[in-house]
């Protein structure tokens, strides 16, 4: 029997997580052993992973209990750095997404370049399951202080993105037409990571603007399918914000219709999630590219 590609692999991990009730991105938010902070899963390099990556490795990471710091690796790189993997030790898969130049023929004879995209897995192992390494792989990170005070870090990079950030009433959204972010007071938010867990999802829903990068997904009303896909992207993207900024937000509550949407397009369309985390990637990518260029928590 075939082994299924990389995108159904991918595909049937998600849909299993959401129809268990768990969306994966959500999952090491809840588990003790982060101590109460969440980064992005790191390349035996240092080099943060992006995209569907971050997804994969954070529910593989609560799945085993693999305690922080996030490191991953492949087999060669753990040998490379003088270690070795234990035996019986499953790794996971992740994915490179890349282009291959290729000399062509055109009908006139003439001979160009043109590209093509294509995607490869690997193996990776967690620090956890790999012994040898220098010291400095299994260093823990120290518990972020809880504080009911505003984020210095969070509140410069959103007042940096010049966005028009409003606060009143109770109801967090953004206004499409007036192009603005309306939120409640921080006082009346249950936790810092609470706010900056919405306020992450709200500007995230401000980067399609027109004038930004016109993404519609084809929405029409309320609730439709281009309506849930674009808040899938809204959800990533405040996730990977979260780990940026070094911040541990609470899961939101989304409408039950959302999480069938993204069941229905996740059964009909193997890409619909690589798709839904490289729209949230480059969302966060503009986010960082409004900071200065003194900003450490660019990726």
């Amino acid at each position: 029997m075939a082994k299924p590609d990389i995108y159904t692999r991918v595909t049937e991990k998600i849909i299993a997580d959401l129809e268990s009730g768990t969306r994966p991105w959500h999952k090491p938010w809840s588990t003790e052993h982060l101590a109460g902070r969440i980064t992005r899963p790191l390349r035996h390099n240092g080099i943060a992973y992006r995209g569907l990556n971050i997804i994969l490795l954070w529910a593989a990471s609560v799945a085993h209990d693999y305690a922080p710091p996030p490191t991953w690796m492949t087999y060669r790189q753990a040998l490379e750095l003088g270690g070795q993997v234990r035996k019986g030790s499953k790794g996971q898969l992740v994915i490179y997404a890349g282009k291959m130049r290729k000399t062509e023929t055109d009908d006139a004879g003439q001979d160009r370049e043109v590209e093509i995209p294509f995607m490869k897995g690997f193996t990776v192992f967690n620090v956890d399951q790999i012994e040898g390494l220098p010291e400095t792989y299994y260093e823990v990170s120290e518990p972020m202080p809880e504080t009911a005070e505003r984020d210095a870090t969070a509140e410069a990079f959103f007042t940096a993105t010049n966005a028009d950030i409003r606060h009143g009433g109770n109801q967090a959204f953004y206004a499409v037409d007036a192009d603005y972010v309306q939120m409640p007071p921080f006082e009346t938010f249950e936790s810092p990571e609470a706010y900056y867990s919405t306020l992450g999802h709200e500007i995230c829903h401000w980067t399609p603007h027109p004038k930004r990068f016109d993404r519609s997904f084809g929405r029409k009303r309320w609730g439709d399918a281009g309506y849930a896909q674009e808040e899938l992207v809204a959800e990533l993207g405040a996730a990977f914000l979260a780990a940026d900024l070094g911040l541990s937000p609470e899961p939101r509550d989304e409408h039950a219709a959302y999480i069938a949407h993204w069941l229905e397009g996740l059964r009909n369309d193997k890409r619909f999630i690589f798709r839904a985390a490289a729209h949230a990637q480059k969302a966060v990518d503009y986010l960082h590219g409004l900071q200065s260029d003194t900003d450490e928590a660019a990726i």
